[in-house]
């Protein structure tokens, strides 16, 4: 005998496990720290590749000019000011990279635990029907 409520849940959690599910199971074998200190780090390595091909293009965009001035500027004014807009940048972009991988693991968890409890209440439907057949 088919149950349409169980059926119903079932093909609701294959879809799930089909799109984010396995996302999401990703995400969810983390302790949230480990999750969200390993995508700060690949996004500070990241912004560091991102702010060298930027301040590459800045140098190369007009390089005869740098090399004319280079003798007439203050390099470690020029190295300090470097330094602090590779700082800035970085900050930046791993805050807000802190922001959207918590927001993420925490959608993630909460859309694991609505998973969980569906499989909970798919084993009660099963051992509801099997204490039906038995009676």
């Amino acid at each position: 005998m088919l149950n349409e409520e169980r059926i119903k849940l079932m093909t609701k959690m294959a879809c799930y496990e089909e799109n984010e599910g396995k996302r999401n199971v990703a995400i969810g074998n983390y302790f949230r720290g480990d999750y969200i200190a390993l995508q700060v780090i690949k996004s500070i390595v990241s912004a560091t590749v991102a702010f060298v091909i930027i301040f590459a293009m800045f140098i190369f965009y007009d390089f005869e000019v740098f090399m004319a001035d280079i003798y007439k500027m203050d390099l470690l004014q020029f190295g300090k000011t470097v330094i602090i807009a590779y700082l800035i940048f970085t900050a930046v972009y791993a805050g807000i990279s802190y922001g959207v991988y918590t927001y993420r693991y925490t959608k993630a968890r909460r859309s694991l635990k609505i998973y969980y409890n569906n499989l909970k209440k798919l084993a009660y439907l099963y051992d509801r029907e099997k204490k039906n057949r038995e009676v």
